[in-house]
């Protein structure tokens, strides 16, 4: 593999042409779509249209005139076509954490009824800590187990005491992809429910909520959505439980009239009752200018076209940086098997009793190689993430992020001070 033959690659592309649908800065190469989406260069006018004319002209009638009250259910049926929901199932509102809270809580309510003597919650150990956070509060106040486990170990934990099993589709820290359709069935088999977090996968690799019959999901609007920073998130809960129960976040929003002022709450029918406050507008509208982006690749293939990319860029990426960049310490971490694999690469650095992961991206970033780096409970797992979005990541953007980091290695610039400053977000 050659430089000559990535700049073929890109050029035989059929997804190269949406790249032009985002603001990228020259010679910067960004490989951190995984935590947040590159800028759609529509959301400039969008927004402008949004504060000067239907906020700044039409001011509150727009909620009317221009639809604003249909912005969280517009745009979920967008998302919807993404994470293989039908139409009216998926809503998009507040954060990923506030909607698990929403999910889990729903999900606890339905277990309680139906099987009032399991009292477990399941959820791999290394899932994003969010998640962890939320679940864990929830079982404080329910006196319930939380368990967490090795990936490997989740289907055999399955028994007859577990009432909910809480997973995120593509984990963040290593890219690793449960196999959600398996999991969602062994769960069932099981008598569990399943709440699936998608903000690694939605706009990455194809998610078939409907087709496996899993029960909640939520998922993340900035990331491989391009919604902008905060965009709101997404919820999604299977028809034949969104009727059974409010969720616990009972605001005005997920009332079945709330323009009838009642002082007592009648809950939505469906996925309405998972919303809860006032919409978010102007965020709003940049996120559905995100996934408009995506949708974009519908004429070309769609998501199974985006997957195609993803694994090719991917596994060109895992490979050179073995071939380039050997004795330098870095390992692989994510999967190598291409199924189990999200839309990012992992490694690991350790040299010389040494982990230099931070200052090593640092000093990529310095050199324009945009990519991150997660801290781990052990010096060994701390990890530098590298994301692959198929909309608008090139193969030779791979190629020259591994001749950068080659050279950050062999010239041994990460051990330079200046990229050992800690900064608040890494």
């Amino acid at each position: 593999m050659t430089r000559d033959a990535c700049l073929a690659l890109d050029a035989a592309d059929a997804l190269a042409p949406l790249r032009a649908q985002f603001e990228l800065p020259p010679g910067l190469v960004y490989l951190d779509g995984n935590s947040l989406g590159a800028l759609p260069k529509s959301v400039a006018a969008r927004l402008h249209s949004v504060v000067s004319e239907e906020w700044g002209r039409d001011l509150i009638q727009s909620w009317n005139t221009a639809g604003w009250l249909e912005l969280p259910r517009r745009v979920g049926d967008k998302v919807a076509r993404l994470v293989g929901a039908g139409e009216g199932e998926v809503v998009v509102a507040d954060s990923t954490s506030v909607n698990l809270f929403k999910v889990l809580s729903a999900a606890s309510r339905l277990a309680r009824a139906d099987h009032p003597e399991r009292r477990v919650l399941v959820s791999e150990r290394s899932n994003f800590p969010t998640d962890l956070y939320i679940a864990e509060g929830l079982c404080r106040d329910l006196g319930w187990e939380l368990v967490l486990l090795e990936p490997d170990e989740l289907p055999g934990r399955l028994g007859p005491d577990v009432a909910v099993l809480m997973l995120t589709h593509v984990n963040y820290r290593t890219g690793r992809m449960h196999d959600l359709a398996a999991l969602t069935a062994q769960a069932h088999a099981a008598g569990a429910l399943t709440v699936w977090d998608l903000a690694h996968s939605a706009g990455a690799v194809p998610v078939e909520l409907g087709r496996a019959d899993a029960d909640f999901a939520v998922g993340c609007g900035y990331k491989f959505l391009n919604g902008g920073p905060g965009a709101p998130a997404f919820v999604w809960a299977n028809p034949r439980h969104s009727d059974r129960f409010w969720q616990p976040l009972s605001g005005w929003m997920g009332h079945a009239a709330p323009f009838a002022f009642t002082p007592d709450y009648r809950p939505a029918p469906g996925i309405a009752r998972y919303l809860c406050g006032t919409p978010p507008v102007l965020s709003l509208a940049a996120l559905e200018c995100g996934v408009d982006s995506v949708l974009a690749a519908e004429p070309v293939g769609g998501m199974g076209a985006l997957r195609e990319k993803s694994l090719a860029l991917t596994t060109l990426f895992a490979r050179l940086v073995e071939e380039r960049c050997a004795g330098s310490g870095l390992e692989l971490v994510s999967p190598r098997d291409a199924a189990q694999r999200g839309s990012q690469v992992c490694l690991s650095h350790r040299a010389e009793g040494e982990s230099g992961g931070y200052a090593i991206v640092q000093a990529l970033i310095a050199r324009g190689v945009i990519g991150d780096f997660r801290a781990g409970d052990i010096p060994s797992s701390d990890i530098l993430r590298f994301g692959f979005t198929p909309l608008y990541t090139r193969f030779v953007d791979a190629w020259d992020a591994v001749e950068h980091l080659r050279e950050v290695m062999s010239r041994g610039e990460w051990r330079e001070p200046r990229f050992h400053r800690r900064s608040a977000v890494t």
